[in-house]
């Protein structure tokens, strides 16, 4: 891993957290993500299936983490199932985690190897009641194969037909919402990586250049400072293609006069951030394009204001949606009969503002939360209204990532980021 080691006491945490949800003689499995190929011998670069990272720290395949805390033999309350390093693997693939160090990294004691995980999982079986299987239920999932997880909840259906079976899911989209300090220092460092990015970006964006190549200067400053890359496959959208909201092919050449919209950010142990800033190709806005800009930006910074403790996350949209409909009406894309013609299920602001303003983010970009529940301190939420106007040949999108603290306004993670316009300008003509 790139990263420095993490204190393993913030799995032991996060696993006593989960152990104290589960029901009387239960036990819960994870697994690791599987490595996918691509064709012939080449295979996607191998990415931890964030639940049993949380709950292990453990950051290879072929891995299964076990909870039982009703176990009656001690040794397995807590469970770790690895691949067996060796001679040879640590020639050709480098060495895996032994059980030394297996133990360095979650804290977890007992530590077999995967080929033992039928004969020692059948000894546990036949001592409890419940098995939690790890189900993926995000809002926004879109699964179109089998994961290792899926495959091992057929086969255990199949093994164990007698037994109930509980959702760790629910579990893990309120403990994982919430973030420990551990956690959101690791989150300030993948936001203190973006920005070392943003910055450089600013000092080489120039007309002539292309995407790719912006791109490509962001990636180098993640490496550089010990990410593993972009969270997410990054948006670097000059001129109108800002108006597409998901563009990613990142091969158009920006122009002089034009805006770009970047949606990029560093991982960081796992970690995610997810920054949105737009910038001028020539280094200087028009007076137009910093009017709409400026109104984004005062979206942003009331919408921030709202996010405490007992927010409901669709009354917050609903909220921002007042926000922004003011200023379009002020900057003459709207007026008052759009919005007293409206219809109540798409907002008159919905043609120039479509998707919504926050999302958890954590371990994943879109992170675990409840959205129907109330929020709750120490959840981080991206900020990140937009307006787009294809007619006019641009989009601005502006995103910080904020922690809900118990009192007072959220403390942005990317307040060092520059993010006003004449700061932006300044900084791209110094």
């Amino acid at each position: 891993m790139k990263y420095d080691q993490i204190d393993n006491k913030l799995f032991i945490k996060n696993r006593k957290n989960f152990s104290a949800e589960m029901k009387p003689k239960s036990l819960a499995v994870f697994n690791s993500n599987d490595i996918y190929p691509i064709s012939a011998d080449s295979t996607m670069p191998f990415q931890q299936a964030r639940d049993i990272f949380y709950l292990s720290g453990v950051d290879q395949d072929a891995s299964i983490l076990v909870l039982f805390p009703d176990a009656p033999l001690e040794k397995h309350r807590e469970i770790l199932f690895l691949t067996e390093t060796n001679d040879h693997i640590a020639v050709w693939e480098g060495e895996k985690l032994t059980k030394e160090k297996a133990f360095e990294t979650s804290g977890i004691k007992t530590v077999y190897w995967i080929k033992d995980f039928e004969k020692v999982f059948f000894e546990v079986m036949t001592q409890c009641e419940t098995i939690y299987f790890n189900t993926n239920e995000h809002y926004r999932a879109n699964i179109q194969t089998q994961t290792r997880e899926a495959r091992f909840v057929e086969w255990c259906k199949k093994q164990y037909p007698a037994h109930q079976a509980a959702k760790s899911n629910p579990i893990l989209q309120r403990l994982r919402s919430v973030k420990d300090p551990r956690e959101l220092a690791l989150m300030q460092r993948a936001c203190d990586i973006t920005e070392k990015g943003f910055k450089r970006i600013l000092d080489f964006v120039k007309p002539g250049v292309w995407e790719y190549q912006i791109e490509a200067e962001f990636m180098h400053e993640f490496l550089y400072n010990r990410s593993r890359g972009f969270s997410y496959t990054p948006i670097i959208a000059s001129g109108n293609n800002a108006n597409v909201l998901h563009y990613v092919e990142n091969n158009q050449e920006c122009k002089a006069g034009d805006l770009i919209l970047l949606d990029a950010g560093a991982e960081y142990a796992n970690y995610s951030s997810d920054m949105s800033r737009t910038i001028p190709v020539s280094g200087k806005f028009s007076k137009r394009q910093k009017e709409v800009y400026n109104a984004v930006n005062r979206v942003k910074n009331d919408a921030t204001k709202m996010l405490v403790p007992g927010t409901i996350w669709a009354e917050y949209h609903k909220e921002v949606g007042k926000l922004m409909t003011s200023e379009l009406i002020g900057l003459g894309l709207l007026d008052k009969a759009d919005v007293k013609n409206e219809d109540p299920e798409w907002p008159a602001y919905k043609k120039y503002f479509m998707h919504g303003t926050s999302h958890n983010i954590g371990l994943d970009t879109h992170d675990y939360g409840i959205l129907t529940e109330p929020m709750l301190a120490n959840q981080v939420y991206t900020v990140e209204p937009g307006i787009y106007l294809p007619a006019e040949g641009f989009g601005i999108r502006l995103e910080d990532d904020v922690v809900i603290q118990e009192k007072g306004e959220p403390f942005n993670l990317m307040e060092n980021i520059p993010i006003e316009a004449d700061e932006i300008e300044d900084l791209m003509n110094s």
